[in-house]
């Protein structure tokens, strides 16, 4: 497989989970480079279902090493909770889970902070998932932020929180919020401290050393391209980098040792959250949330929906290079009689055929769609390219094109075993 960097190509939700899972069947690590525990992965592996936010998807694959690289920001106790969930499913994370030591840690602070700011944002709020993700890499920028270094060094530890709980209390005593008790914040973080410590390692090194064994490497996105911080549809984003460019920041292995790019994208379009889309549709969403689609893994959010959006995933495959696609949940569009692709914007006079940079041009964009038929029938038992209905594979083929990059993988359904590789 060599060393494959996976992104969602829309704006998260594409269905990367299943989609690592699939692809770490020939992997030697999974990787997990930046976000938190904001983002949701759900695998089904026959009745089981799995979700999972910081732990990278390739754990729930026997003897497959999984690493939460330096760009991931972690709330310890999130993460603790999320290791014994997964042991009473069965799977046991202690020999294959390495958490770098200097990812940086999501503390009370970070989390309060966070909401008092969405609710001051009023009407303007981003839709984050309070959940602290922001206010932690806004401390790592600033230099003023705790890894997991320092969490596994009790007297450094006690040390560093006791001055930045001290300074965030007045933080949040400004945003109209109780500041909060050293002692209560002090003990929790200990214990999860001391339940992390046999997993933390320096995984730079490790990563580095693994790719000159010859070993495979899976870098292993959340959210998607247009969440990134720099790339995304500013403000209404995540606050790390969500594109391939990520991965290498985010875990110190070198541009030149990757290979490719994967994008997974769905049929249509989702968004969880604020901010435009350009394509949204009433109408689908009410049909994909009667399906029981579209609600949010991390959140239970209903997702808004629309059409395709070719010019963004067009822009997506350029920023992020991507070789090859990954195309989710075609069965969602079953029983659509005719499908609609968004190939140009417009706005007044003036046509795009890039996403603007200004959100507030980009929310004022009208769809130009090309129509293709429906194929109403079924898609989920198929399992082979040929299998599929003729009007399902000119879809998929027309979405490759106008995105400008290769199928590889059509997804017709949750499981592992209804996915089609549509090319080798």
């Amino acid at each position: 497989m060599a060393n494959t960097i996976l992104i969602g190509a829309q704006w998260g939700d594409e269905g990367k989970g299943k989609i690592i899972d699939v692809l770490t069947e020939e992997a030697d690590i999974v990787v997990r480079t930046q976000g938190g525990n904001n983002a949701g992965h759900t695998v089904f592996i026959g009745a089981q279902k799995y979700v999972l936010h910081l732990i990278p998807s390739g754990i729930l694959r026997p003897r497959k090493k999984c690493v939460i690289a330096n760009g991931v920001v972690i709330d310890p106790i999130a993460l603790v909770e999320e290791i014994d969930g997964l042991k009473k499913l069965g799977v046991k994370a202690a020999n294959n889970l390495f958490i770098s030591e200097t990812a940086h840690v999501v503390l009370p602070y970070h989390r309060d902070i966070d909401a008092q700011r969405e609710v001051r944002k009023g009407q303007q709020k981003i839709g984050t998932t309070k959940r602290g993700i922001g206010p932690a890499y806004a401390d790592k920028m600033a230099r003023t932020g705790l890894r997991m270094i320092d969490l596994i060094a009790p007297d450094r530890f006690e040390a560093l929180l006791r001055d930045r709980l001290k300074e965030n209390n007045e933080v949040l005593k400004a945003l109209g919020a109780k500041p909060l008790s050293f002692k209560s914040v002090h003990a929790s973080y200990r214990a999860a401290g001391d339940r992390l410590r046999p997993y933390v390692t320096n995984t730079v090194v490790m990563l580095n050393e693994a790719i000159r064994r010859g070993q495979n490497l899976l870098f292993e996105g959340a959210q998607g391209t247009f969440l990134d911080i720099d790339h995304g549809t500013y403000p209404f984003v995540t606050s790390s980098n969500t594109t391939a460019g990520g991965a290498c920041t985010g875990s110190g292995v070198p541009p030149h040792r990757m290979d490719r790019v994967v994008g997974v994208m769905k049929a249509y379009t989702t968004r969880v959250g604020e901010g435009p889309l350009p394509t949204e549709s009433q109408d689908i969403a009410d049909m994909l949330h009667a399906m029981g689609r579209e609600f949010g893994a991390t959140t239970g959010r209903p997702r808004r929906c629309g059409w395709f959006d070719a010019v963004a995933t067009r822009h997506a495959c350029m920023v992020n290079g991507v070789d090859d696609l990954a195309i989710t949940n075609i069965d969602g569009l079953d029983t659509v009689q005719t499908i609609r692709v968004c190939i140009a914007y417009r706005v007044g006079g003036a046509t795009y055929d890039h996403v603007p940079n200004n959100a507030q041009l980009l929310a004022q964009c009208q769809p130009v769609y090309a129509d293709f038929p429906g194929w109403l029938t079924p898609t989920g038992k198929a399992t082979t390219w040929k299998a599929l209905p003729s009007r399902t594979r000119q879809y998929l083929k027309a979405l490759a094109e106008l995105s400008g990059a290769q199928l590889l993988i059509a997804s017709v359904g949750p499981a592992r075993d209804q996915t089609i590789v549509v090319r080798k």
